[in-house]
């Protein structure tokens, strides 16, 4: 049988699997990255973990994600998460532009979207419960990257370089604002100071600015100014600081749940080409890192998972219906993952994560 997923866990992680298998109380974190259609395959593993997997959590579980994967798990907390989850991935995948949109379409488009997957509503029944802890992570611009000029292109490169010369000099033009549910204790969280990091209380007035903002990719769209409660400022894209993490998890109270798109961590969004930063299970004791085979990425139309770049590459006809194929095809991971935890054959499918 062919196998559509990888799990690979830090060595803590490894171990407890091997010992216990895997159960949802097991699981002290969810993690959920950018990456924007990226996201995707993972629907149907959202739907599962969503609607069966967490149900009958008896402790509650703490979300982190920046940009799509923060939407993502907006849906959690909902009265109805499965459904609200198929709903953004329906609005998401059904978006449209015009030939050649400009950043006001873009986040006026992102704006609407907003509004029918996270009305008032919704928001309330989220803030009103704690089964589910979400955390939110967006980035407060410093200098020329605040910009809706062309200087906000200077200071992205000039970001760019600094990154490149030292991760935490990215600090000098970003800092990392974690917007949390006013429930969290915060514990895992406390002492990042890769970067400067900032916390603020999820309310009914920012949550939906927050949510924005974690997805205001830098000049694809505008960037959020002044989110009520935060420091002032102009806030753009969570990913821009944590893409897809690199972040001490040594503190979580259980093991970290990874589903991600891509068989990398890579730590921030100006590292996708600095190949030799990434992040691993040495630095991930207690992560469980799931991702889509090689054989599964192969049967996908094209033979990759979609990406942004498919709003330029393919008619809106053609992507639309490749996405929705995506997703469909997300539901052969979701249906072995829970096969493998059910039975206890998830034991032999780990494998140790070393660098």
């Amino acid at each position: 049988m062919t196998d559509w997923i990888n799990i690979k866990a830090g060595a803590s992680a490894y171990q407890h699997i091997q010992e216990q298998g895997l159960s949802v109380d097991d699981i002290g974190l969810l993690l959920g990255a950018s990456g924007g259609p990226k996201w995707f395959v993972l629907q149907g593993l959202d739907k599962w973990m969503f609607g069966e997997f967490f149900k009958d959590k008896q402790e509650p579980l703490n979300t982190l994600g920046t940009s799509a994967g923060a939407w993502r798990f907006a849906a959690l907390g909902q009265n109805d998460p499965v459904a609200a989850s198929d709903l953004f991935c329906r609005l998401y995948r059904t978006q449209t532009y015009c030939e050649k949109p400009d950043r006001n379409e873009i986040t006026s488009e992102a704006k609407e979207l907003l509004a029918k997957y996270v009305p008032d509503q919704a928001v309330t029944e989220i803030l009103g419960q704690s089964a589910v802890r979400h955390h939110f992570i967006v980035a407060r611009c410093r200098g020329w990257t605040a910009a809706e000029t062309k200087k906000q292109m200077l200071g992205l490169l000039g970001s760019a370089f600094a990154n490149s010369m030292n991760r935490r000099w990215l600090g000098r033009f970003y800092e990392r604002v974690i917007f949390h549910h006013p429930q969290s204790d915060l514990s895992f969280s406390k002492g990042w100071q890769d970067l400067p990091t900032h916390h603020v209380e999820l309310t009914g007035q920012n949550f939906q600015p927050a949510l924005l903002a974690t997805g205001s990719i830098p000049l694809v769209l505008d960037g959020v100014v002044d989110i009520p409660g935060a420091p002032e400022g102009v806030y753009r894209d969570g990913g821009v600081t944590d893409y897809h993490f690199d972040l001490n998890f040594s503190k979580v109270n259980g093991l970290v749940l990874y589903p991600h798109f891509h068989n990398e961590a890579i730590p921030g969004w100006f590292d996708k080409r600095l190949s030799w930063r990434r992040t691993t299970g040495a630095k991930w004791p207690n992560v469980v890192f799931i991702s889509p085979s090689e054989d599964f990425i192969q049967s996908l139309p094209y033979g990759k998972i979609p990406d942004r770049t498919d709003f330029v590459k393919l008619d809106a006809a053609t992507r639309i219906d490749y996405w929705e194929k995506a997703v469909d095809a997300g539901k052969r991971m979701a249906d072995q993952l829970q096969d493998w935890v059910a039975t206890g054959k998830v034991r032999e499918k780990t494998q140790l994560w070393l660098p």
